[in-house]
């Protein structure tokens, strides 16, 4: 609640015109313990009241791996926790508040993401971070078995019309690319070559009318600038059209975000 209202009155000293154009944090996305079941929905009410309509949906980070060698999520999940019945019943309170998910998860984890975007239809779910492809712990060095799991339960999901894709955040440690240890930090056409076949394919499968370009900063800072990441969608973008562009880089988000 603390931080929704914080991050409101910064949006709205950035309406008030004084500091530019830009909009910051037109809309906002909260977090509230999905766990509690039913009674999260007086917490949801509450960010709602809290955000002076720019209230828009919840991230309950789920990302969960039994190695000791990957860090599970801020937020502490238990295994499975997507297919949880607490959860789901706190999960069931979104739609009816017109409030999406943004969703954070390890790649294995995929598939009951799958199941729980099938079990709510009515409720817009946004994979973030491409579905979290590992490439450390017991993943290193499997880069090339890790994208064909990903790609394969990425088809699945694909085929879930609540469900649109956030393109970025790919670039942390603990994808494996390594970027945070090298120096020179890498180029724009680096990043671009080492990831297409992840925007390329999530994109084909999506359709670039369910798919948004996303920064990840300030965690991706460890590995790029913030200028360097976004020259690497564009030049991911280069062979699509103006309309497409367009929506990979502003109109999904804004549909999806209500901005």
């Amino acid at each position: 609640m603390g931080e929704t209202e914080f991050v409101n009155g910064i949006a709205a000293m950035s309406a008030s015109g004084g500091y530019g154009d830009t909009r910051v944090a037109a809309g906002i996305v909260g977090f509230a313990d999905l766990c509690l079941g039913g009674a999260v929905r007086e917490v949801l009410e509450a960010h709602i009241g809290a955000a002076g309509g720019r209230f828009r949906g919840i991230r309950h980070a789920a990302g969960w791996h039994a190695s000791e060698q990957i860090r599970n999520s801020h937020s502490d999940p238990i295994e499975h926790l997507l297919l949880d019945a607490n959860f789901r019943e706190g999960f069931a309170q979104l739609a009816p508040l017109g409030l999406s998910f943004d969703a954070w998860l390890f790649h294995a984890q995929i598939p009951e993401l799958t199941d729980l975007a099938r079990a709510f239809p009515d409720t817009t779910l946004v994979l973030d971070h491409f579905g979290g492809p590992l490439g450390i712990g017991p993943y290193a060095g499997q880069a090339d078995s890790v994208y064909a799991d990903w790609r394969r339960d990425i088809d699945a999901l694909a085929r879930c019309p609540n469900v649109v894709a956030k393109l970025g955040g790919i670039h942390m440690p603990v994808n494996g690319f390594g970027w945070h240890k090298r120096e020179p930090r890498p180029t724009s056409q680096q990043l671009a070559e080492a990831t297409a076949r992840y925007h390329l394919h999530t994109i084909e499968r999506f359709g670039p009318e369910r798919c948004m370009f996303e920064s990840n900063f300030p965690v991706d800072k460890v590995s790029c600038s913030y200028l360097v990441l976004w020259n690497s969608f564009k030049r991911v973008a280069a062979g699509f059209s103006a309309s497409e562009k367009a929506a990979l880089f502003h109109d999904t988000a804004a549909r999806v975000y209500r901005l």
